[in-house]
């Protein structure tokens, strides 16, 4: 087995070190400028630094970056408190923390649950933040690699391993290629939990040793019921009885496909959700400047889901919300998913599918290979390579019936049962 780390790693981390030590200014005015757009970047800086108010013993912490890893994380965490444990979730972005502060709210108050930002990159924030939680061990939801936080633990003791893993085939060509520090640092972590035979084959190609084939957590997503009963309160009087679409996660790029595609399908009714919260007033500009008939659901629905009386007739709302999702989900026939049209890729697919919606995506789907190429295969997602063949997706829709895609839930749940007992096996 190799030493870890390796030589060229370790000259390579005292030169991070140093280029974080000169950029920290620049951190820091990064974090000041989010903040005028979004309060709480700018809030527990101290946190950045390690220094914290509260303290946990002994959690299992759960490293998840923002909102679609802090999603994928909840059933797991769950069941962890299920079992008895508490749990400290780190964060980088106010969505993701925002999303651990709505759905362990109580247990935040028990006690049970922390959530704070997650350290710098620097040596004596990771060795503050592991002094005072002292955590059993760590997870990190997706494919996040913090160098500064894997050396750290690995000198602490502390097992940390990566959780609901994938390792995208592009990234991993990237990643393999020069130096190939970006891949050495996966030997630094004691384990990963990770969604399918390709990523372990993938990771295991990069150094990382004890891998365990867990599935997607994300199939065991809880479905908030009140979203479900709004919807089923307010979806006739928003769709008139019109085929209804959700465009789920809509990213900068990609709005003046979907904006033509609204325009050329007069008869049907649209949901827009974007992706981050600071685009909302930007698109629906776009969808004003495109003569759209919208509103904002700010605008047209109350705290609670509930459809203002003087509500007009709209083609198009706007989902200007966070945390809402499948209450937009649940007002369409089909959902489309956002991110397949630019190279950066698409976001998930299992929300919709987890109720019973058929999906739409584009064609850059590298980043969500798996589950989308099994969803491809069973009928269940239609994989659009073009503008043109996405309007024929939704003016013709494909035929998809409810025991296909209940059949390809029902395979591919079970990755909080199968994530628990990998690490009591891993560790």
């Amino acid at each position: 087995m190799n030493k870890f780390p390796p030589l060229k790693l370790r000259i390579a981390m005292v030169v991070y070190e140093a280029l974080w030590w000169l950029l920290l200014p620049a951190a820091l005015l990064y974090l000041r400028k989010r903040g005028r757009k979004d309060h709480v970047y700018a809030q527990h800086i101290s946190e950045r630094f390690g220094r914290y108010t509260k303290r946990l013993k002994n959690p299992v912490w759960v490293h998840a970056v923002s909102l679609g890893e802090m999603r994928s994380a909840t059933p797991l965490i769950r069941a962890l408190l299920e079992r008895g444990e508490t749990v400290l979730t780190t964060h980088f972005t106010p969505a993701g923390r925002r999303e651990a502060e709505r759905e362990f709210a109580n247990e935040i108050a028990q006690g049970r649950v922390q959530t704070v930002w997650v350290p710098l990159e620097l040596g004596f924030t990771y060795r503050r933040f592991l002094r005072h939680f002292t955590p059993k061990y760590g997870l990190v939801m997706e494919i996040e690699i913090w160098p500064r936080m894997i050396m750290a633990c690995r000198k602490h003791g502390t097992p940390l391993f990566m959780c609901n893993a994938q390792y995208p085939q592009k990234s991993f060509d990237k990643d393999t290629k020069g130096l190939g520090l970006r891949a050495a640092l996966l030997g630094g972590f004691a384990g990963g939990f990770v969604k399918s035979d390709d990523q372990r084959i993938r990771f295991a190609a990069a150094g990382m040793t004890n891998i365990h084939i867990t599935g997607e957590l994300r199939f065991d997503q809880p479905i908030p019921q009140h979203h479900l009963d709004a919807a089923a309160k307010a979806r006739e009087a928003l769709t008139k009885g019109r085929p209804s679409f959700t465009l789920t996660s809509v990213v900068e790029g990609e709005d003046p496909i979907y904006i033509d595609m609204i325009r050329n399908t007069p008869d049907a009714f649209f949901v827009y959700v974007p992706r981050a919260p600071e685009r909302f007033d930007e698109v629906a500009n776009m969808l004003r400047d495109a003569g759209l008939n919208f509103a904002r659901r700010s605008d047209v629905l109350d705290a609670d889901l509930n459809l203002r009386p003087d509500t007009p007739k709209i083609d198009v709302l706007l989902g200007d919300s966070m945390g809402e999702m499948y209450f937009y989900l649940s007002l369409a026939d089909r959902a489309i998913v956002g991110g397949g049209f630019v190279p950066k890729g698409a976001h998930n697919v299992i929300e919709p599918l987890a109720l019973k919606k058929p999906v739409i995506v584009g064609p850059h789907i590298w980043t969500i290979a798996y589950p989308a190429q099994e969803a491809i295969a069973a009928g269940v997602c239609d994989n659009v390579q073009t503008p043109a063949a996405l309007l024929h997706a939704v003016q013709q829709p494909s035929p998809v019936t409810e025991n296909q895609i209940t059949q390809f839930y029902n395979d591919h749940a079970g990755g909080v049962i199968r994530t628990l007992a990998a690490i009591d096996k891993a560790l």
